[in-house]
């Protein structure tokens, strides 16, 4: 047993420096900068500023949490630095260092926390399927045999395969790129519906050109709750940027990013005021 303690304690030292690796907050404070991932074309809550910084729900919800941590650092003049990532390299762009925060639409789900860590939920949304007006289509059965679009390297394409599974059905799940190769595909009659959450969805059709020729079904597949990805195993910046959404939420301010980007979608569910109001974690 004796023999064991050096290496038990080095064993121990070693997780004690493994652990304390990562210091995102010291470096933000060195460098006075912080990087902010975000998606170009995933509106309402994440794209392509006209002619500026990026702009959206999830976006303006960093930029507040970046002043936040400036403010925590001593560092008011920390300046973000937004840098495009895709579908298919967010997280890794999140777990490599590329940036500190990826800021769009990703849902929190076990699979994906296995290589980044997650901030308190920033919103909840369900899976659904955009179909063209002139379709008959009024729930998820109605697809048995059909064409559905889906973007991959999303949880939708998951979720739409457990959903057919859940109903012992099939359909053909057509994989896209991107949003506006799968609405491409929808408009031309090569899919007969399109999969996403419901939100992105109504964001891309209603920025679509012909915009009132789809629709969305009123059922939904699966509920999407989406946080912010940071960089696993550093608990301080984690605590960091928690505190600062909480703290939006306590404020209400919340209420005014929600009106700012969302407007068009009515007031918040019960499920999203919910979901707000328990993440009002005190100091």
């Amino acid at each position: 047993m004796i023999r064991l303690l050096p290496f038990v304690i080095a064993l121990w030292f070693g997780a004690l420096s493994s652990a304390s690796a990562h210091d995102v907050l010291a470096a933000l404070k060195t460098s006075g900068v912080i990087r902010m991932g975000y998606l170009e074309e995933a509106p309402p809550f994440s794209a392509r500023g006209a002619s500026g910084p990026p702009e959206g729900f999830s976006v303006e919800l960093c930029a507040r949490v970046a002043a936040a941590i400036g403010r925590e650092i001593e560092r008011p003049d920390l300046r973000v630095e937004w840098v495009p990532v895709t579908l298919a390299d967010r997280f890794e762009a999140v777990a490599k260092g590329r940036v500190e925060i990826e800021c769009s639409t990703s849902t929190w789900t076990f699979s994906r926390q296995k290589s980044v860590e997650f901030s308190l939920m920033i919103f909840v949304d369900g899976g659904t399927i955009l179909i063209r007006n002139d379709s008959d289509f009024s729930r998820v059965r109605d697809f048995a045999g059909k064409r559905v679009a889906v973007v991959r390297n999303t949880t939708t394409q998951r979720s739409v395969a457990d959903a057919l599974q859940r109903r012992e059905m099939t359909a053909e799940i057509v994989l896209f790129d991107d949003a506006e190769a799968a609405l491409a595909a929808l408009r031309s009659g090569a899919v007969d519906g399109y999969a996403s959450d419901r939100v992105k969805l109504l964001g891309t059709a209603l920025g679509a050109q012909g915009a009132g020729g789809f629709r969305l079904l009123d059922e939904d597949f699966s509920m999407e709750p989406y946080a912010l990805a940071m960089h696993a195993g550093d608990p301080g910046f984690r605590i960091a940027v928690n505190r600062a959404l909480a703290a939006i939420y306590r404020s209400g301010d919340i209420s005014i990013v929600y009106e700012r980007w969302l407007a068009p979608l009515g007031k918040p569910s019960l499920l999203l005021d919910a979901l707000y109001y328990l993440q009002r974690i005190p100091e």
